[in-house]
């Protein structure tokens, strides 16, 4: 692809990356895996996470690689409202004030929310004074392409059929995501033939011939890519962006930048019952529930902190860190008296009779389905008389995978 650099001058500002795409398309997985990348380099690279959701999920998980912090002075997480939003582009202001004020990163990297739409972005960036956005990259999910919209091609009708009604939806979302980027990370292609790609690909060439289309798995990029992106060519895409802005003023819909999925929190000390969570997840995911993220554990087992991960229907489990109460309770923990003692003043002041160890989850979604499946969900947590039998010792039978995957901390 070629876009030529625009007028903006690079070398007086701090270039930026923005990493944009719908729900569990990758986002958080690429931006780890570049950091670790990034880290192995010269560079100062700073961070910026939204999350819209209250829980914060990505946010952790990136504060968990201990390349970014708070501390450290490189890392705001931007949780609970959409970044594309009046609310989230006041708060993306604040944030990236205070890095380059006491960090002066020479590289900016932004993980959106899956549901931010980019024009309210690009209009905000356009003419920032302290920040020059360079990739506006687009993660696109391609099993869920390839399954949900027929390799990109059901995609493109609904697309259509959105702008001839008027109306807004998924799909146009998912386009005009593809439509705005300057490139296009095809994730989870590994899972899929080439020739399915390339279908994919073909497809998504129709919304936008412009741009580069990259298939990658897990995260993993040429890092070289991005301090070499150039400007993003605002010229390319203003009139797209105009179309937009007066689309949806002509149909008297105040355009927030989000589009409006449901969201609802699960937040419970108990643990899930293995056995009835398995059942559930087969029964009741479908398309119409996006995304679910969070921490939870399991009676069965009471030790592990695990990362709830579901896209669609498909869902991950991962090892996150150990319970400090889960750990007390093995006598042949290793620990000295001292770390003991600590490890118990910590919990000490925790209210929940299981110590540290809670679940919370937020499933993000579209209407009925959203709720089916939380109610559904929190049917699968332990009763007393279950939790009465685990404290005893007893056994529960666990269906899920054994071996799950650790989420790493260190290079």
């Amino acid at each position: 692809m070629n876009r030529s650099v625009s007028s903006t001058n690079l070398s007086s500002k701090t270039p930026l990356t923005i990493l944009n795409g719908f729900l569990g398309a990758g986002k958080t997985t690429l931006l780890k895996s570049l950091l670790y990348k990034l880290h192995a380099t010269s560079l100062r690279v700073a961070v910026i996470v939204n999350d819209m959701s209250e829980l914060d999920v990505d946010g952790v998980i990136i504060a968990n690689t201990e390349l970014v912090s708070k501390q450290q002075l490189n890392f705001v997480s931007i949780s609970a409202t959409n970044i594309s939003s009046e609310e989230g582009i006041a708060r993306l202001e604040v944030a990236i004030e205070k890095l380059l004020g006491e960090f002066k990163p020479d590289l900016l990297l932004l993980e959106t929310s899956g549901s931010s739409h980019p024009a309210p972005l690009l209009r905000y960036f356009q003419h920032h004074r302290r920040v020059a956005l360079t990739g506006f990259l687009t993660l696109a999910d391609a099993v869920m392409l390839k399954e949900d919209y027929q390799s990109g091609e059901t995609l493109i009708e609904g697309f259509k059929q959105h702008l001839a009604r008027g109306t807004r939806g998924i799909e146009t979302l998912l386009a005009e995501q593809i439509m705005l980027s300057s490139k296009v990370l095809l994730t989870k292609a590994d899972r899929l033939p080439a020739n399915a790609v390339q279908a994919i690909a073909g497809q998504l060439h129709q919304l936008n011939p412009y741009i580069d289309i990259i298939a990658t798995q897990w995260g993993e990029i040429d890092v070289s890519l991005i301090p070499s992106l150039p400007a993003y060519n605002f010229q390319l895409v203003s009139t797209l962006l105009d179309e937009i802005v007066q689309r949806d003023a002509k149909h008297r819909a105040e355009f927030h930048g989000a589009f409006q999925l449901q969201s609802e929190v699960i937040d419970d000390q108990r643990p899930f019952h293995p056995q009835r969570l398995w059942d559930t997840c087969q029964q009741y995911l479908g398309k119409g529930v996006h995304r679910s993220k969070g921490f939870f554990w399991m009676a069965s087992r009471d030790d592990l902190a695990l990362l709830w991960n579901q896209v669609a229907g498909s869902i991950n489990l991962e090892f996150v860190s150990y319970w400090k109460a889960g750990v007390l309770k093995h006598q042949d923990n290793g620990l000295i008296a001292e770390e003991r003692q600590a490890l118990e003043k910590q919990l000490a002041g925790q209210s929940s009779r299981f110590g540290d160890r809670r679940c919370r989850i937020t499933v993000i979604g579209e209407g009925e389905e959203v709720e089916h499946f939380t109610s559904a969900l929190k049917l699968c947590f332990c009763t007393e008389s279950e939790i009465a039998d685990w404290l005893n010792g007893g056994e529960f039978n666990d269906p899920w995978p054994q071996r799950v995957a650790r989420l790493k901390s260190t290079h």
